[in-house]
């Protein structure tokens, strides 16, 4: 890696900063605040990263007005009181020698008054398509207060000891709806052309400038396209960012792509979306200006990024994600340790899709993340009595347990029943646009390797093979199967689980309809990989739309994009009833009317699964500690597989 790392590990000037390296840990949100206020949480989720060897940091936003709240775990930092919890923050953060910046921003229409009570503010009355309500068009005093917030926000963030601040003006703001031709209607001097749609974020800048100095670090981050009608597109970014240069008092150009509603899909793409999809935006303003650029798009490891600066697309990377799953990722990447990084799956399960949720963000691979006094990186402690383990199942849930365990000084054995290890993911990445769903494998496997771990494939474990390991402790993560039992008629010859299918088992006929209670991509992704193979697909759902789970990951217009070019059929708010004779019967949930689906050639299932919990039982009270995880104690996603994984491991 040295030679392919040149460039990422070279240091650069940005202001009055030197960096030490060119990865960026960049903006996004946690939900980690307390009482609208920064908390312990973040300070030790940004040291973990610093520590980790990241050459920047920049915090998620925080709002410079109280007319702006459009979550509820938004940080006031408005309030003078915001003060002593930044400098809890960059006095962590300093002690690793790594320099910290804060966003802050006014979300504007992209809000309501839920919260505030409040109109939501604009440049226009142009109603968000999300939060659909209507804002206030801000009056000339609204925006002297709005410039006046950024520049007093900007004033508490130095007083709270950070390095400088960073303007979001890109997915979710206020300056970068006066940017916008579509949300900008204005006829006064802050609307019409370019320079006067620029006009507030000058404006801001100037105010800041005169209340911090020039010394301190100011960064913009631009849109280079809004992905809408009438939006900011990429020729108006790179006007914007000559005159911020022209006018000498930003110190670098951040990027970015989308709106945080309407083309959000587009900012925090899944693994859908290509590595480095973003880089044109930055790539062009880089070409445009001498301000060091910020480029980002889903960079997900170490040579990706350090293609970015080769290539001349920036002369800095946001890595977030990355960063999220492995905190280590800039030492291993500059120690020439690629094959160690974690990487990240960009499923956003657990990342965006929690936060979607209104829930703390964490990482599907990483339960240390946001938990890191706990859980994070050096929390391991060495177990005081050494034990024979012995782990049954290798699927993720079995595989981390054992990894855990041997980390903390067990000698361990893992029983597998298949030929391979990965369990359920070895058939959720045989479906186009999952595939790097594997990592997810492919790490628990790198680290299990590097372990004194007694692997047994092609094994079923029955109770005398596991008690004739004389075991101290047993870890049962045995999996689960489908419930065919769903309704009548799901046990008939014509039906099939998705399971079935993407293993081989069965091959559908070439009408399939395809039953899905689950609304996530067990059944959205089967429907792709069906069609994509030329079988007449119809997806039915109880659900107020096919793959209604896939909206939290980020997932569903680009499925829906491709659904609509395959052909597959989309039946929503029928609740199946029985395929009896192959023939299936359903009811429409709110008119309460009996529906009969023209016969199928293959009726697949995407239902509920059950445990496979048998030799756990088998067990029980037969050895000295027994423990049950992963789908084995109930049913339920990757997550919840690493999570008691990592708790069963430490505990043993």
């Amino acid at each position: 890696m040295e030679q392919s790392s040149r460039l990422l590990f070279t240091p650069i000037k940005l202001g009055s900063l030197t960096l030490k390296n060119r990865l960026v840990f960049s903006a996004h949100l946690t939900n980690y605040a307390e009482a609208y206020m920064p908390s312990e949480r973040h300070a030790y989720y940004y040291r973990e990263r610093a520590r980790g060897g990241v050459g920047l940091i920049i915090t998620e936003e925080h709002s410079t007005h109280p007319t702006d709240h459009p979550y509820e775990k938004l940080i006031h930092a408005f309030h003078a009181e915001v003060i002593p919890h930044y400098r809890r923050i960059t006095e962590m953060i300093h002690a690793e020698g790594v320099p910290i910046l804060a966003q802050i921003n006014h979300n504007g229409g992209q809000g309501s008054g839920m919260f505030t009570r409040l109109p939501a503010w604009a440049p226009s009355a142009v109603a968000d398509p999300l939060f659909r309500e209507v804002p206030k068009a801000v009056e000339l005093e609204d925006i002297q207060a709005i410039i006046h917030g950024y520049a007093q926000v900007a004033r508490h963030t130095q007083l709270g000891g950070f390095d400088g601040v960073e303007l979001q003006c890109s997915h979710s703001s206020i300056v970068r709806q006066f940017l916008s031709r579509h949300n900008n209607r204005r006829t006064d001097a802050y609307g019409g052309s370019l320079e006067g749609r620029m006009r507030l974020l000058r404006e801001i800048i100037a105010a800041i400038r005169e209340r911090c100095g020039r010394s301190y670090v100011l960064g913009v981050r631009l849109c280079g396209d809004e992905l809408i009608r009438d939006g900011i597109v990429l020729d108006e970014a790179v006007a914007a960012a000559r005159m911020l240069e022209a006018d000498g008092l930003v110190d670098y150009i951040n990027t970015s792509i989308g709106t945080a509603t309407q083309t959000l899909y587009m900012i925090e793409a899944s693994m859908q979306i290509p590595p480095g999809y973003a880089l044109f935006i930055s790539s062009a303003i880089r070409r445009a200006v001498r301000l060091p650029v910020i480029g980002v798009g889903r960079i997900k490891d170490p040579i990706q990024a350090e293609r970015v600066l080769q290539e001349g697309h920036a002369d800095l990377v946001g890595v977030v994600r990355a960063q999220i799953a492995d905190p280590e990722f800039a030492r291993k990447s500059r120690e020439n340790r690629v094959e160690d990084i974690r990487l990240c799956l960009s499923c956003n399960q657990e990342c965006v899709g929690r936060m979607g949720l209104n829930r703390w963000m964490g990482c599907i691979e990483t339960p240390g993340t946001g938990r890191e006094q706990t859980l994070g990186v050096g929390t391991l402690q060495p177990a005081q009595q050494r034990k024979r383990v012995v782990v049954v199942g290798g699927g993720p849930a079995g595989m981390k347990a054992a990894v855990i365990a041997a980390r903390r000084g067990h000698q361990v054995t893992l029983f597998e029943q298949q030929a391979e290890l990965g369990g359920q993911v070895n058939l959720a990445v045989k479906v186009t646009n999952r595939a790097e769903f594997g990592d997810l494998v492919r790490n628990l496997l790198h680290e299990l390797h590097q372990l004194p771990i007694t692997v047994r494939t092609n094994t079923l474990a029955t109770a005398e093979l596991v008690l004739a390991e004389q075991p101290d402790a047993v870890v049962i993560a045995t999996g689960s199967v489908p419930d065919r039992a769903a309704f009548p008629g799901a046990n008939g010859p014509e039906v099939a689980d998705v399971s079935d299918v993407l293993a081989g088992r069965v091959v559908p006929g070439r009408r399939v309809l395809l039953v899905d209670r689950l609304g996530f991509h067990e059944a959205a992704s089967v429907a792709e990989y069906l069609a994509e193979r030329g079988c007449q697909v119809e997806v039915v759902t109880p659900a107020l739309y096919v793959g209604q789970d896939l909206g939290v990951t980020l997932d569903l217009e680009n499925w829906y994009r491709r659904a609509r070019r395959l052909g597959i059929v989309c039946t929503p708010n029928i609740s199946v009833l029985s395929a009896e004779g192959g023939v299936v019967t359903g009811i429409h949930n709110y008119s309460g009317q009996i529906l009969t689906f023209e016969r199928a050639d293959t009726i697949v299932l995407a239902v509920q699964r059950r445990t496979e919990s048998q030799l756990y039982f088998a067990l029980k009270k037969r050895v000295r500690e027994l423990h049950r995880i992963g789908d084995a104690l109930a049913p339920r996603r990757a997550h919840a597989a690493i999570i008691e994984g990592e708790r069963v491991g430490r505990t043993l």
